[in-house]
Formats: C-alpha cells, sequence, structure tokens
C-alpha cells in the first residue's frame, strides 16, 4: 500500500484542501494531469527540485509542506542522528557573536584542530550532536573576547565552516528551518570578516536554504555570489569556494529551466576544478574535478535524463577520489539509482544501486526524502518477489509500510 505519508499522498491532501482538481494543478503548475495522477496513486515518484516547486507554488504551500518532516522509524541507524538536532539548535539560537553563552573555552588551536576532524569525520551526523555544539560555544568565546585580532580572525573562520556543518547537518535530516538559521548565523560572521571568500562561503550556504518556491532569487543570487567572489579567487580555496558557488548556480539554472545557462556553469565549474588538486577529502565543499562529475549526473537526473544518459555520466565518476566523502559518494549512488528507477527496464539495476547507497552512509541515505519517495513508489510499482523482499527491507529500514 503507498505510504500515505509520502509525497503523492501529501499532494492529493493539499490539493483537495484547496478545491482544486486535477486539471487545475496541472495547468497551474506547468505539469500534465497524468503525471499528477501517477503521483497522487503512487506510480511516479516527486522527487525533481523543479516540480516540488511548481506544485509548491501553485498550492501556496511551502515545500516543507508537500516534502514532510524528518520522517522517524524504529531504525536506530535511521533515526539516532535526529536526537542531535535539540542540541545544535540550541547552540546556533542562544550563541550571539556579542553575547556567548560559555563562559570559557579550550584554546583556539585546539578548537581548530577539532573542527578540521569533525568537517572530515565519516560519522559527521553523530559528531555533530556529540561535538559540534559545544565547539560552536566556545568559538563564540575567542570571537567576542579575542586575544588579538587574528584570534578573533581564526575563531570566526571556524565558526563559518561550523555553520557550514550545522547547515547540511539539518538540511539532510529534514529541519530546513535550522539549516536556515545556521545559514544566517554564518553570514553574521562572514560579514564581520568582509572578505571575499569569506562571503562566498556564506553565500553558498544562503542559496542552498532559500525556500522552495524562490528558486528564480536563488538562481540571481548564486550569479551575483559567483560574479562577486570571481575577481578574487586567487588561491586554491577561493577557487573551491568558487567553484561550489558555479556549481550552485547551475543547479538553480536547471531548476528554473535555463539548460544553457546550467550547462555554461557546469562547464565554468570543471574549469575552475582544473586549477585544484582531486582531492575532495580535503577540499573545501568537496570541490575538486570528480566532484563536479558527480554534479552532472545529479543535474541530469534533475532534468529528469533518461537512464542510458545517466549510466554514461555516472562511468565517468572516479569512486575512488569521491569516496573520501562518504555522503557525497552516497549521493552519487543515489541519485543514479533514482535516476534509473523512473525507467521500468532498469528497477533491479536501480535497486542495486540505491543499496550500494546505503552501504555508504545508511544514516544519509535513510533520512533522504527523494530517496524515500523512490523506494516507496518502486515498492508500489513492482510486482517480481525476489524484487520485492529487497525493496521491503530496505522500505522497512526507512519507516515506510510494507
Amino acid at each position: 500500500m503507498y505510504d500515505e505519508g509520502t509525497m503523492g499522498a501529501r499532494l492529493r491532501t493539499l490539493r483537495r484542501w484547496r478545491r482544486m482538481n486535477l486539471a487545475q494543478l496541472a495547468d497551474q503548475a506547468g505539469l500534465s494531469k497524468s503525471f499528477l495522477s501517477m503521483v497522487e496513486r503512487g506510480q511516479r515518484a516527486l522527487d525533481r527540485r523543479s516540480h516540488i516547486a511548481a506544485l509548491a507554488a501553485a498550492l501556496r504551500v511551502s515545500e516543507a509542506d508537500l516534502v514532510g518532516g524528518p520522517h522517524l522509524s524504529a531504525d536506530p541507524v535511521q533515526s539516532a542522528p535526529h536526537a542531535t538536532i535539540p542540541a545544535l539548535r540550541e547552540s546556533l539560537i542562544t550563541n550571539t557573536l556579542t553575547a556567548p553563552v560559555a563562559d570559557r573555552a579550550r584554546p583556539l588551536p585546539e578548537l581548530a584542530a577539532e573542527m578540521t576532524r569533525i568537517d572530515r569525520s565519516e560519522k559527521k551526523f553523530t559528531e555533530v550532536g556529540e561535538r559540534l555544539p559545544r565547539l560552536i560555544d566556545e568559538l563564540h568565546v575567542h570571537a567576542c573576547a579575542p586575544a588579538d585580532e587574528l584570534a578573533r580572525r581564526v575563531a570566526l573562520e571556524n565558526l563559518i565552516e561550523a555553520f557550514q556543518t550545522a547547515t547540511f547537518v539539518a538540511k539532510d535530516l529534514g529541519y530546513t528551518d535550522l539549516a536556515h538559521i545556521a545559514a544566517m548565523r554564518a553570514g553574521e560572521a562572514a560579514n564581520i570578516l568582509s572578505d571575499p571568500v569569506s562571503l562566498g562561503k556564506a553565500a553558498s550556504l544562503r542559496i542552498h536554504t532559500m525556500p522552495a518556491s524562490s528558486w528564480t532569487a536563488r538562481y540571481a543570487a548564486a550569479e551575483n555570489a559567483a560574479g562577486a567572489l570571481q575577481p578574487h579567487a586567487r588561491d586554491d580555496l577561493g577557487v573551491q569556494v568558487l567553484g561550489m558557488l558555479t556549481l550552485a548556480t547551475a543547479l538553480t539554472a536547471t531548476v528554473t529551466a535555463k539548460p544553457a545557462r546550467a550547462d555554461h556553469w557546469l562547464d565554468e565549474a570543471a574549469e575552475l576544478a582544473a586549477r585544484v588538486p582531486d582531492t575532495p577529502g580535503k577540499n573545501w565543499g568537496a570541490f575538486s574535478a570528480s566532484n563536479v562529475a558527480v554534479w552532472r549526473v545529479a543535474l541530469a537526473v534533475e532534468r529528469g535524463e533518461g537512464s542510458g544518459a545517466v549510466l554514461r555520466l555516472a562511468q565517468r565518476v572516479n569512486e575512488g577520489t569521491i569516496a573520501a566523502r562518504r555522503g557525497r559518494h552516497a549521493t552519487f549512488l543515489a541519485d543514479v539509482g533514482r535516476g534509473l528507477a523512473r525507467d521500468p527496464r532498469m528497477r533491479e539495476e536501480a535497486l542495486r544501486w540505491l543499496r550500494r547507497a546505503e552501504a555508504v552512509a545508511p544514516h544519509k541515505v535513510r533520512n533522504d526524502v527523494r530517496v524515500r519517495e523512490t523506494v516507496a513508489v518502486m515498492l508500489e510499482q513492482v510486482r517480481a518477489a525476489s524484487l520485492g523482499r529487497e525493496l521491503r527491507a530496505m522500505a522497512s529500514r526507512m519507516g515506510l509500510p510494507h
């Protein structure tokens, strides 16, 4: 039975609440009536950002209303990371850059080293809950009462990195409001530093956390941020931050149906990636040539390209290189699986990619709403018993009725 908590079921509920029929909603969202009917019946996945944004705008609801909040299950791997959120929320909300919560802190070099370890940790979700809130508290102490100007800059720079980690962990777990707060806090620190690279980092986080209804505004913000940083991207870090901004611009161009601009920004990203080492495990935002190849796959899936095109792009990705970033690796594998799952002939292959993604980073994949949507729809579609058993097992780990 199709899960009443998934996007298709929520779409039907919200459409009826707005007293709209399928034809009216399809017309206002620019989508076909048959596609929306299949989404509501669990026959097609609603996992493209452009479709979600169009439907949210037509229904006059937020993305969270349509996507739904965190899906908690009895599976500890899936649900445990959510227990880290209250402490993170408290740290982000109670500290300010003029009044820290803590009254003492460890030496600044020790805090900077810990931030680096958290950023590169293979268990980042757990690390966030256990270490990041205290680290944010202590960095605020140094930012508010620094030993000197250099110490102040180091504290603020590390706060931006802490806020970046908080942004994406909160976003991955479905706490969009908290992700936005973390991004805004990074902006406050960057404005004090006032250097182009820090401002570029903060802009990148803000772009990724803007509401789904504002993709056009996201595109403009991303282009402006990339343009502002471009003259100042002189060293590896500057190039890596600029590279992530170009990828964000390519994403927003894709969602807003500007394919030529998306290709332009992907090519710009590839040129920038050639200027830095292909070491995503060490680079800011994992920006590298290998990561650009991963983004090409993600944007092809967002555009709705066929399974053949998705597989050809996937074959260009050096998985050995991106394996240093388990979350990034898992997202790549899941994107391929989602893209293949749209082709009924590729269901078994899609499941293979999705299972590989789950094996690499189970906590991340089991909390991914787009993977959840794909699994729910595949479960509804599947008839072969052997594939059904594996799908039911994966659905169980995601808390989906099966």
